[in-house]
């Protein structure tokens, strides 16, 4: 079965294609266009597409539209209800549904050669579950668990269910109004932050600040003892004054997000708990734009009772389109392979790569092993752009579409939240070569996706205090040294030099920019921030060269790369 998923109606529209059961591509649309999450999650907005994500994933693997047997579109209308009848304040949301039934003949339209009969809705948060069920790379998992939750699908924001092989059977779901997403996302607004956007800022502003306004929070937000939760109404005026965008947060903003994410996590430990009790499988997955708070997946993974817990990389909406194609290449007979990796985007060859670099006229170079260039600039204290391989599907880099530099100088915490124009109360990550982790960091290993936070030993701290997060947790990134060859190459030759096996890791872009994708944003970002080298494939285009004044040295560096 050739199926193609495809995710729209909300916010991070996104592509995937899935090929007899293994996923060939998958991308998310803010790639291509440049937009930060593709789009606003307003009504009106719902009927745009993913249409340059789902033209290259057909690209990618050949294919035209009329070669696809299924389109999976993860929003079914006939699930949902007028959003008063739900409780939810949103008079424009019949536009959404209008867009959704419309969706067979808007994809003919973006996608020619389409047969609109082919468009299969796929339930919101069933195909959140494929996403983590059937995408995960743990041993065992054609008999496991899942649990989603988000802000909201047709009717309901959660949703507990268990994979019996090819087949996903829902335990639990809690209806609308209640949902853990959305109280995150008022929050969110409430403190100044852009809403269905920056709810990681209120996670790491968190830990700036002690949970004294939980007892209050537990009268609106709390567990029901039977798989469901409440969580509707909470005052937040009265619990601190709002914050503007560029007002300076405070101690109390502080404690509020530390008072939101504390009850939430009591919520997800009572839900999980549940959970296990019908299932007593080993193994968790998680999917929902709620798994992406590591530090609430990093405390089910340390207090709840599964041995084992795997988060969805593209945990959010994008990975919709996954998880709907997988479900139903599953529904079909299809063996559904794992996703084997996040790294699902696009990609160039060397030669095309120094095609790039000769069209732009930057100086470039091309030196015996990019991974020990890096490492050499690294352990001088250089930030690197780092670009290799395939793009990666999600919000977090992972060794593709990086900003890299040395974790032992306290003050590239600051320098690389300059560069990137973010506040300064936001961390940065390590990465570590996986068979090292263990002793600097305790927690769940390996974290090949960024969505744990580990403690980091004692005697670690003040050598690597970049990446160490105020209340001494990181959120790290493991490396397969059999996966990921290069990057474990560079952190190799880093440690050779410094003596430290942990290199910083944040992604390459800068404040309200999608990730870095293809070669054009690559030299955009480097020429537009006070990034030292740029390693694009197995080229090295310094920052020196590349604003010299003179031509003639341009050209003859271009001439000695070829």
């Amino acid at each position: 079965m050739r199926i193609l998923g495809i995710n729209a109606l909300f916010h991070d529209p996104a592509a995937a294609l899935v090929v007899d059961g293994r996923v060939v591509a998958a991308a998310e649309e803010e790639r291509f266009s440049r937009r930060k999450h593709g789009k606003r999650p307003l009504p009106f907005s719902a009927w745009e597409l993913p249409e340059k994500a789902a033209a290259w994933c057909l690209e990618r693997a050949g294919l035209r539209p009329q070669d696809l047997d299924a389109v999976a579109y993860s929003f079914d209308p006939a699930l949902a209800r007028p959003a008063d009848q739900m409780g939810l304040d949103d008079p424009w949301d019949h536009l959404r549904l209008t867009y959704a039934r419309e969706a067979p003949r808007f994809l003919r339209t973006a996608l020619p050669g389409l047969d609109p009969e082919a468009v299969r809705f796929v339930p919101h948060h069933m195909a959140h579950a494929a996403s983590g069920a059937f995408a995960t790379e743990e041993a065992g998992a054609d008999t496991s668990s899942v649990l989603v939750l988000d802000g909201r699908g047709e009717r309901a924001s959660h949703l507990a269910a268990r994979r019996v092989r090819n087949r996903l059977e829902p335990l639990a779901a809690q209806d609308l109004p209640h949902s853990l997403g959305l109280v995150y996302e008022e929050l969110t607004e409430h403190l100044g932050f852009l809403r269905s956007s920056d709810e990681f800022k209120v996670m790491a502003l968190a830990s700036y600040g002690r949970p004294r306004m939980l007892e209050e929070l537990r009268r609106y937000v709390y567990p029901t003892g039977d798989g469901g939760f409440r969580a509707a109404g909470v005052p937040w005026r009265e619990l601190s004054p709002p914050r503007g965008p560029e007002e300076a947060w405070t101690q109390d903003h502080a404690d509020l997000a530390a008072s939101a994410q504390a009850v939430l996590e009591e919520t997800l430990l009572d839900l999980v708990r549940w959970l296990h009790g019908r299932t007593h499988d080993s193994l968790l997955t998680l999917a929902g734009g709620v798994a992406l708070n590591c530090v609430a997946n990093a405390r089910i993974a340390r207090e709840g009772p599964f041995s084992r817990v795997w988060v969805q990389p593209a945990a959010g909406d994008a990975g919709t389109a996954l998880g709907g194609a997988m479900l139903l290449a599953a529904g079909a007979g299809d063996d559904v392979a794992p996703m084997g990796g996040a790294d699902l985007g696009r990609d160039w060859s060397d030669a095309e790569l120094g095609a790039w670099l000769k069209t732009a006229q930057v100086p470039f170079e091309r030196p015996p092993d990019i991974a020990a260039t890096v490492a050499e600039a690294l352990a001088d204290n250089a930030v690197v752009a780092w670009f290799q391989g395939r793009s990666e599907y999600g919000p977090r880099a992972l060794g593709h579409r990086s900003l890299l530099a040395h974790p032992g100088h306290a003050g590239n915490l600051e320098r690389l939240n300059d560069v990137k124009g973010r506040e300064q109360f936001r961390p940065v990550a390590p990465m570590v070569v996986a068979e090292r982790a263990a002793e600097i960091f305790t927690g769940r290993l390996p974290s090949p996706y960024m969505l744990f936070v580990h403690e980091v030993a004692p005697e670690w701290r003040d050598r690597i205090p970049a990446v160490v997060h105020v209340d001494g947790t990181a959120r790290i990134q493991t490396v397969d040294r059999r996966a990921e060859p290069l990057v474990a190459r560079m952190l190799e030759e880093f440690e050779r030099r410094t003596g430290l096996p942990v290199v910083v890791n944040t992604s390459l872009n800068t404040a309200g920019r999608p990730m870095v994708d293809d070669p054009r944003d690559a030299l955009e970002c480097f020429g537009s921030t006070p990034v030292d080298l740029l390693a694009i494939g197995p080229y090295a285009v310094r920052r020196g060269a590349f604003f010299t004044a003179d031509s003639q040295d341009s050209q003859s560096v271009r001439r000695s790369a070829r």
